[in-house]
């Protein structure tokens, strides 16, 4: 594998969110890079450019969890030509206290030793009810 196979770019990326270090996350994405993410929640839908992932999407997510709290293991990363199929936990307790668990899959779309597109598939039934309680219908 080299610094740009697809898989070692997905890896570190989680690794990256992992460990809380901004730089790397940011510079993961290509500039134009998009991320969909399911369901009808305030960070649902698709996500365009850089800026839009880390500040609308994954920015968003930021200020409901407790800081140091937050737990992210990769479990499986399956590639594919340019494309990787990875798994990954993430666990956090709110700011209100609230356990949130999740288990999450993401097909990345990887060019040039950027993410340039990612579908997220979550239990976003959980992620409405632990993060944005306000939301259920």
């Amino acid at each position: 594998m080299t610094a740009a196979d697809p898989r070692t770019v997905v890896t570190r990326y989680v690794e990256a969110v992992r460990d809380g270090d901004l730089p790397a996350v940011r510079d993961s994405f290509a500039p134009d890079a998009t991320w969909t993410y399911p369901g009808d929640l305030p960070i649902s839908g698709t996500h365009e450019g850089r800026t839009a992932i880390l500040e609308d999407f994954l920015g968003a997510v930021g200020p409901l969890i407790r800081p140091g709290t937050t737990v992210i293991e990769l479990t499986h990363a399956f590639a594919d030509g340019d494309q990787v199929l990875a798994e990954w936990t993430s666990t956090a307790t709110t700011v209100d206290g609230a356990a949130y668990a999740n288990r999450c899959a993401g097909v990345f779309t990887v060019r040039d030793g950027r993410i340039a597109a990612v579908r997220e598939y979550a239990d976003t039934r959980h992620t409405a009810d632990v993060l944005f309680p306000a939301h259920r219908r």
